[in-house]
């Protein structure tokens, strides 16, 4: 259960490893993505919530769930290993699309996305601590982008596939008998297929400068400084909630807004899919291009890019001006996911790095709760386009933040 007999590090010495990660992260994105085309359809039509704010409960659910996961999968990665994790959250999984198919009130609904969180932080954050692991101190943005692409190609082909079961055989249940299909599939080759990773952090670990002193800081210290202490950790966090806080938005409301412009449901699906599908291609450039550029300027241009898109969404009443700025908002956070997690890679020392990625996103999946509170309030108040004009200020703001707290941290441009 310790990974090979003599761990190597690299990406090309740990390529098969390393593509059955990818292939088990784009699962984990296929369960997040039976939801995003007809969970918020479903909330108008099945359940009669007319409300914003409680029709997004399952985000804000959702995301305090992920959030509190992701901070476990941390901790206990570096406690018990990263293949019990991993396995732990597909077996949480599982329920999941079977209490979306048989929920007769919305709160089976609100009860389905708290494991659906529990799923996504235990899982997601282990793949990624363990593709960190393999690859070593080189090529994090490489790894990184080709683990988040993974997941959101994979959310995007689920939104666009649930869209059309959804238009063909109705909301339920067809829908999500595509994500029990992913779930059953991704615990059978993590069980069976996946080996752990923890023995390539303690060699990177036996390779790099002491951290300081002992076994590195305590719990304690590893969330004073990757939420507020250390500069670019802590405007990591910040740019990871607001990214995440759109996010929830674009999940909880942007069917709803799109219906409310008289699109039918394949072209609800088709806009749903298109954002995180160039997030998702968009990373493969992305996550390279951090490592040969650097991540700070990176995602000081994709804060504001996003900023940009979410105003256009707020103005446009078309398909044609959707998918223009549903394409932006993709480039944008493509641009700043997988760099936000290179940027923890550089910074957190290999004996506390699972812990700092876990604070890391535990903030970023906070930022579900937070957006499902914010947009949900505003637009109850004020009408959806208010609600989006609200989150692309604070997306602009959030890269301001970037621009003047983070410096840059890839090794060798940070020497340069």
């Amino acid at each position: 259960m310790n990974g090979t007999p003599d761990p190597r590090l690299g990406l090309r010495a740990n390529l098969p490893q390393f593509a059955l990660l990818v292939a088990v992260n784009a699962l984990v994105g296929g369960v997040l993505g039976q939801e995003r085309t007809v969970l918020p359809l479903l909330a108008g039509q099945e359940f009669a919530l007319t409300g914003r704010t409680a029709a997004l409960t399952y985000v804000l659910a959702f995301g305090v769930a992920k959030a509190a996961a992701n901070y476990v999968a941390g901790a206990w990665s570096d406690r018990v290993g990263r293949k019990p994790v991993l396995v732990a959250g597909w077996l949480v999984a599982v329920p999941v699309p079977l209490l979306l198919v048989w929920a007769p009130s919305w709160s089976w609904v609100v009860a389905a996305n708290v494991l659906l969180g529990v799923n996504q932080g235990l899982t997601w954050s282990t793949t990624v601590i363990m593709k960190i692991d393999l690859v070593g101190p080189r090529g994090r943005g490489l790894a990184m982008g080709l683990n988040e692409a993974a997941g959101y190609l994979a959310v995007a082909g689920t939104a666009l596939a649930t869209g059309y079961l959804a238009a063909r055989h109705g909301l339920r249940p067809a829908p999500f008998l595509l994500g029990l299909s992913c779930a059953a599939l991704g615990l059978g080759l993590s069980a069976l297929a996946v080996r752990e990773t923890r023995g390539h952090a303690r060699l990177e670990a036996a390779q790099a400068p002491a951290p300081g002193r002992g076994a590195g800081p305590g719990d304690r210290e590893v969330f004073a400084r990757t939420s507020l202490r250390e500069p670019a950790l802590s405007a990591a966090s910040q740019a990871g909630m607001v990214n995440n806080l759109n996010d929830g938005l674009a999940w909880g409301l942007f069917p709803v807004l799109f219906a409310s412009g008289g699109l039918a449901l394949p072209a609800i699906g088709v806009l749903t899919a298109l954002y995180p599908a160039v997030w998702g291609l968009g990373q493969l450039a992305t996550g390279p291009l951090s490592d040969r550029w650097g991540r700070k300027h990176l995602i000081t241009a994709g804060m504001l890019v996003q900023a940009g898109a979410l105003a256009l969404v707020a103005v446009a009443g078309t398909f044609g001006g959707w998918a223009t700025a549903s394409v932006l908002l993709g480039v944008g956070t493509a641009l700043v996911y997988p760099t936000l997690l290179a940027v923890v890679g550089d910074v957190a020392h290999p004996l506390w790095r699972a812990r700092a990625v876990g604070v890391y996103r535990l903030w970023r999946d906070g930022g579900f709760a937070v957006g499902a509170l914010l947009s949900g309030v505003v637009a109850d108040l004020w009408g959806l386009r208010a609600a989006v004009w609200a989150v692309a200020a604070v997306t602009a703001a959030s890269g301001v933040v970037v621009a003047v707290r983070m410096y840059e941290t890839h090794p060798r441009r940070a020497r340069g």
